[in-house]
């Protein structure tokens, strides 16, 4: 039986470029600013999360998440700051960790680090390393970053940064730790992985239905019994739109998220998205898009069959307008998260059980 009352919702935005009424493109400077502005949106209507992407291409708007999320913490006061992820395999996780701590000074205590190894390989190259090395990387620098996260002197050496010899790295947050969760696509490498250290989890379902990842539910509860570490309530992040009108959110969202995957397709070898497979995704897949009532129906199902203790919702996917990503945001906040609430603390979430 999920847990309604600790149930947590974020949304979350990869920074996409954002349109102008007549379809011509804001500038990334524009669309950063719109995201703080999101931010405040969120925190007013009492949304629990917002994460912010990090790429390094033309297509999105931010390569530097903790300072749009240190931004969105001057103008709010309750919404943790998250990223979405933050691409450890290509930074240094002692700048990380200083950023973060720092971020999580500012904002008193509401940073949140969402770890990954990065669906985009820009940031290798940029910084100088080799993709040849992305398995090393990732978890050589995530043993790292978990000694930094006990807040004591770090002794460490590996193969891609120089070693440390009993460091401090400052500042040291006031609860004496950053909350962390890893980000996981779909491996269960991954979510063993992410057991072992005693994270949280995140999966991100871009595609598919989500009772396929049931058995990585249950790989991570195992998992950790064995490590004898936590067992923490699994989130999930899936794209969606919600509009006022059920068919107006299926077309926005068809045009702006299969104009957003063709794109991203052209260097995955993903043939363009068809209608019928955007369709089927929207009806039992991992697009939650709709008017209201239908999205809320569909996000309870999801949460109800993998048992979960968050759902973020990646919204703005492709060009939309403010004004589209706005009444998203609204009714997201408004409608669809008071409904699944109350659809899964009833007989009607039990009926979506069987």
């Amino acid at each position: 039986m999920v847990d309604v009352n600790n149930l947590e919702f974020g949304i979350e935005t990869f920074g996409d470029i954002v349109a102008n009424e007549d379809g011509s493109l804001k500038t990334a400077a524009e669309s950063i600013r719109q995201i703080v502005r999101e931010g405040e949106l969120a925190d007013q209507y009492g949304i629990n999360v917002i994460g912010v992407g990090e790429h390094h291409r033309p297509d999105y708007s931010v390569s530097s998440p903790e300072t749009v999320l240190a931004a969105i913490a001057a103008v709010t006061k309750n919404i943790k700051l998250a990223t979405a992820v933050t691409v450890l395999s290509s930074d240094d996780p002692v700048r990380v960790y200083e950023r973060f701590a720092t971020l999580d000074g500012l904002s008193n205590g509401r940073a949140q680090v969402m770890l990954g190894r990065g669906s985009f390989t820009e940031s290798f190259p940029l910084f100088g390393y080799d993709l040849t090395d992305y398995d090393d990387l990732f978890n050589e620098k995530l043993v790292l970053y978990d000694q930094l996260r006990k807040e004591k002197p770090v002794t460490w050496s590996g193969k891609f940064r120089p070693s440390l010899k009993a460091q401090e790295v400052y500042p040291k947050t006031e609860k004496g730790e950053l909350e962390t969760y890893i980000g996981i696509g779909g491996s269960p490498e991954s979510i063993i992985r992410a057991a072992r250290f005693g994270y949280k989890v995140i999966i991100a379902i871009i595609g598919g239905q989500a009772e396929r990842f049931k058995p990585y539910m249950d790989l991570y509860h195992k998992a950790a019994q064995k490590f004898d570490m936590p067992v923490y309530p699994v989130a999930v992040h899936s794209h969606g739109f919600i509009a006022d009108d059920k068919n107006e959110a299926v077309e926005v969202a068809f045009k702006n998220i299969k104009a957003n995957f063709d794109r991203i397709g052209l260097t995955r070898g993903w043939a363009p998205m068809s209608r019928e497979q955007f369709d089927n995704e929207t009806k039992v897949g991992s697009f939650y898009v709709g008017d209201p009532e239908t999205v809320a129906q569909r996000i309870a199902k999801t949460i109800q069959l993998l048992d979960l203790g968050r759902f973020d919702l990646v919204y703005g996917a492709g060009n939309q307008t403010v004004a589209q990503r706005e009444r998203m945001i609204e009714l997201y906040a408004t409608k669809v998260i008071p409904r699944v609430k109350e659809i899964l603390s009833t007989k009607e979430g039990e009926n979506h059980d069987h």
